[in-house]
């Protein structure tokens, strides 16, 4: 069952160069993961500095592969110097409710 995988981060204000390169590393490095489908980068009107990623995978399994992988830590660990907070995740299947 697909799933949509919604993740918020907000990053501190003056590095912007730094987290769009790490942002684009990590989608470019996700499009070649098995389950894989597409992924989108919203950003808050009242809030710039927040962003909401939501990723489309085949199925749960393909996101839980591609969360574990090392090189996606490693890269989560670098953003994560850029950002207040920590990352905040949200998981969904489609219609998983409706068709049970």
């Amino acid at each position: 069952m697909q799933a949509k995988i919604l993740i918020k981060r907000k990053f501190i204000i003056g590095k912007k160069s730094e987290i769009i390169a790490l942002l684009k590393e990590l989608r470019s490095r996700a499009m070649q993961q098995p389950g894989y489908i597409s992924g989108e980068t919203l950003s808050s009107d009242d809030q710039p500095q927040v962003l909401m990623v939501i990723g489309t995978w085949q199925d749960m399994e393909s996101w839980h592969n591609w969360k574990k992988n090392d090189t996606r830590k490693t890269l989560e660990q670098m953003l994560s110097t850029y950002q207040e907070g920590s990352t905040e995740y949200e998981e969904y299947t489609l219609g998983g409710f409706i068709e049970d």
